[in-house]
């Protein structure tokens, strides 16, 4: 019924930036809450950022300052912009959003999409 697609990963020096973009399509009635987690090897998932339908934005202590979360919803999209990545930043980053659909309302989630920081 819905699906939240990514893009943007990819390898980046450290210092570099990368912007991540999540669409979400398909028969969908609302959009409420939109975000981004992410999980390393060996670590458990954790938020990076999130953005409420009115625009209120919530980061991560350890990305506050570096990343910058938005959204369009003329296009079902929201974006997570990365400066001054470190290395510590390697993960894959998923998309979550809140849902409306015709069955009623979920959290749908993107395939995920590596972030890798190196030199």
């Amino acid at each position: 019924q819905a699906q939240l697609v990514e893009s943007g990963g990819g390898l980046v020096q450290p210092g570099g930036s990368l912007r991540l973009s999540c669409a979400a399509s398909g028969n969908i009635f609302d959009i409420y809450r939109m975000g981004w987690y992410r999980q390393a090897p060996g670590e458990q998932r954790e938020l990076v950022a999130a953005i409420s339908r009115v625009g209120w934005t919530t980061y991560a202590d350890s990305v506050k300052g570096r990343f910058t979360i938005s959204r369009d919803s003329t296009k079902n999209t929201v974006y997570l912009q990365m400066n001054s990545l470190k290395p510590e930043d390697t993960a894959v980053y998923y998309c979550t959003a809140d849902l409306r659909v015709a069955t009623g309302r979920n959290d749908y989630w993107g395939q995920g999409t590596q972030v890798t920081v190196s030199s």
